[in-house]
């Protein structure tokens, strides 16, 4: 080998030490890097999961909270369908007595064809329903001597009459009902002119 080629060689003997060395002081630095990226990449991995427990924790509370509203609605709707099927029990239990009354005062006036039984149960009997509407907010509308007033009055005639002023109701054809404080049924009237 020539002269020329041995410092060529010194010279990559040299430059590979050197880049040696560079790697050696470089190395702990990455290292520390490396170290330093593992431990975040533990640590954002474990707030991952942190994150998908509680997403996945949340998901069960919802389908939860989800089952428990539509249990709930069923039977919301279950109790609303019986109550509007059953709303007039109460009422037809009051009733019922009064029906066998009435029962009663039939038979009792077939077999022994006494007329003033029979007015004295039927009276009996229409006082027992007339108390039990009024107990439940039934109120007859008063009429004759009042003025005309479409709300509680329906008008089906007009007379002449010299007793009343004009507008009067003086004649009650039909009664009118109040339940509580709604009309359900107008009173037919005549109204004078």
């Amino acid at each position: 080998m020539s002269t020329n080629d041995n410092p060529t060689a010194e010279q990559e003997t040299n430059s590979t030490y050197a880049a040696d060395q560079e790697q050696a002081t470089a190395a702990p630095e990455e290292a520390g890097d490396n170290i330093e990226a593992s431990e975040e990449a533990v640590k954002v991995d474990g707030e991952l999961e942190k994150a998908r427990m509680q997403a996945e924790e949340n998901y069960q509370r919802m389908l939860r909270v989800q089952a428990d509203f539509d249990n709930f609605r069923r039977r919301a709707r279950a109790e609303k369908e019986d109550f509007a099927k059953y709303a007039s029990l109460k009422l037809i239990e009051q009733l019922l007595p009064i029906v066998d009354n009435f029962e009663r005062a039939l038979s009792s006036s077939k077999e022994n064809k006494d007329f003033d039984a029979l007015a004295k149960g039927l009276d009996m009997t229409y006082r027992g329903i007339d108390q039990l509407l009024t107990a439940e907010g039934l109120k007859p509308i008063e009429s004759v001597g009042q003025p005309f007033n479409p709300e509680f009055h329906q008008a089906v005639m007009q007379v002449e009459s010299e007793d009343h002023e004009e507008g009067i109701v003086v004649e009650e054809l039909q009664k009118g009902y109040i339940l509580k404080d709604k009309v359900i049924r107008p009173a037919m009237v005549k109204v004078s002119m």
